[in-house]
């Protein structure tokens, strides 16, 4: 087995998940050896971060040339995903790739054939939904599997955001040729239904969705802007809107193999202009013999909702969770784990992976998982559009 500390990381983007993603690889001690973007914005986080090869003018064909580099970190936005991984993949690298996969089915289809073509022997590729790999999301895909909580009847819950509730809030997801035709559901809700289905252990079948443009038009920026980051109203300029702030959308899914979680019902609303609300991913399972709950604004504890015996909230490390979640923490109970943590939990799955030769377990999202979120949104349109159910 290749020790992590020996596989080197090249990064595309600059914005504000790229660093997150430089910071993740460093607390693992992973060498980050390239960066990629703007000339001015690669130089910046380059030096800020100590990393050698720095590559302008977005220039990542010659980053994927460097010998120095056998992963990619691909942080840029939305409409130039495909076209990066496939170029990396034929370049022999190994690849993590923010989501969504793509803008479309068409182009994921895309990707997902050059992984194949590759076979047990060619690269890693990933899907960065990292909420998989908060130990509280791993205790709760436990409970499920082992029917603690009985057969699972239905599953509820919210991804709510403000960070667009006013109109001079910008971004460049906001724009459909940017970002996507789905924008709320696309950024953020595939997030809660992947964390969702990764806890079921199935796949959505059929959906039923309404989304919502509250805002038919907003004021931009003349010039680029990094995500949540403000801007001086009187420099601003008015566009239209072509994506939506709200959806609300019904999935069933379908078979699990562990058998404990066929057919599930659930209801999931999803708003990036929620007030007072700033990151709140949260579901409950609800089953037979019990239900289980978590909020992305508490990440280190689950309720546990009994209706014959007492509620319990079991906080991450103590009594109740699981010694294999533990693998997937690095902290002592009572020290906060978070954000960053999963995120470098998730590297740390996927660099493992890829340094066992894939002999370890493939718990995070493949180009088939990042398929299927788009497949996923494209029915959410159709069904919001025609008003009934879609299949997936």
């Amino acid at each position: 087995m290749t020790p992590l500390h020996q596989l080197r990381a090249g990064i595309i983007g600059t914005g504000f998940i790229g660093p997150v993603h430089i910071e993740a690889l460093k607390r693992l001690g992973v060498t980050v050896n390239g960066i990629c973007g703007s000339t001015k914005s690669a130089r910046q986080v380059g030096n800020l971060w100590g990393i050698p090869e720095i590559y302008g003018d977005y220039d990542y064909e010659a980053m994927y040339t460097s010998p120095n580099i056998d992963v990619v970190h691909i942080t840029s936005p939305n409409k130039v995903h495909v076209e990066q991984c496939l170029h990396a993949l034929e370049m022999g690298k190994h690849v993590i790739c923010e989501k969504p996969l793509g803008m479309t089915t068409k182009d994921t289809q895309l990707v997902v054939d050059a992984v194949r073509k590759g076979g047990k022997k060619g690269p890693v590729f990933a899907v960065n939904y990292m909420c998989r790999f908060f130990p509280a999301i791993l205790q709760m895909r436990a409970m499920v599997a082992r029917g603690d909580l009985g057969k699972i009847i239905h599953v509820q819950g919210h991804f709510f955001q403000d960070w667009l509730l006013h109109e001079t809030d910008y971004n460049w997801r906001i724009l459909a040729s940017e970002g996507g035709k789905l924008r709320a559901v696309g950024d953020v809700g595939t997030h809660w239904i992947d964390a969702v289905g990764f806890v079921l252990g199935a796949k959505t079948e059929s959906v039923f969705a309404h989304i919502e443009t509250f805002y038919k038009a907003r004021k931009r920026p003349k010039g680029e802007v990094k995500t949540f980051a403000k801007v001086d109203p009187k420099k601003m300029v008015d566009y239209k809107v072509d994506t939506e702030d709200f959806g609300s959308v019904l999935l069933k899914f379908g078979k699990a193999k562990h058998g404990f979680a066929d057919g599930v019902h659930a209801n999931a609303s999803i708003s990036q202009v929620a007030a007072g609300w700033k990151c709140s991913l949260s579901f409950g399972i609800y089953g037979t013999k019990g239900s289980v709950r978590w909020d992305l604004q508490q990440p280190n504890e689950i309720t546990v909702g009994r209706r014959d015996g007492p509620n319990q909230i079991l906080q991450r490390g103590t009594p109740g969770f699981l010694e294999d979640v533990a693998n997937y923490t690095d902290y002592p109970p009572g020290h906060p784990e978070g954000f960053s943590d999963a995120h470098k939990m998730h590297y740390r799955a996927v660099y493992e992976h890829i340094a066992s030769g894939k002999q370890t377990p493939a718990l995070f999202a493949t180009a088939e998982d990042g398929h299927h979120e788009i497949k996923l949104c494209e029915a959410i349109l159709e069904s919001s559009e025609a008003k009934t159910w879609v299949k997936v």
